[in-house]
């Protein structure tokens, strides 16, 4: 069964995704936006990972490895200036989409699995990702322009 590795892979890389937003966090105090809505972000990943826990503890062991590629490098240092800032949110928007469609996976075979329990952790971790998504996305919209555009 393939499903406990992606359960594996998910914690793994909502806590890569939560350390990344905390190193953006506090990595761009400056933004006030930024350091509060990622502060946040990176709490709401850090409540991800542990809500899989009790999960993965009553799954068998994986029939086999993680697969070698399979992993989610979060960031261990941000970029300054404006452009800095931009490509940092690019950054951490790759891997919210990583975790965005790796919890579409996990609630599909939930609900072939009927397991409610998991249904509920990925329906709601799930939600909270798409705002993820749309905030950075709504961020990345908002300094593209001044930060493209205005020499600095």
């Amino acid at each position: 069964m393939h499903l406990v590795t992606y359960l594996a892979f998910q914690q793994e890389s909502e806590r890569a995704l939560g350390g990344s937003f905390g190193v953006v966090s506090y990595g761009h105090t400056g933004e006030a936006d930024v350091h509060w809505t990622t502060g946040t972000f990176a709490q709401q990943c850090a409540a991800h990972a542990e809500a899989l826990g009790p999960i993965l503890a009553r799954c068998p062991a994986p029939d086999e490895p993680v697969p070698e590629r399979l992993h989610a490098q979060g960031m261990t240092s941000v970029r300054s200036g404006p452009a800095g800032l931009l490509r940092d949110l690019q950054d951490l928007y790759q891997l919210v989409n990583l975790v965005d469609i790796t919890w579409s996976l996990i609630g599909q075979a939930s609900q072939a699995a009927r397991d409610r329990d998991l249904l509920a952790v990925g329906l709601r971790c799930a939600e909270q990702t798409t705002a993820q998504l749309d905030w950075l996305r709504m961020r990345m919209k908002a300094a593209a322009p001044q930060t493209l555009l205005v020499a600095t």
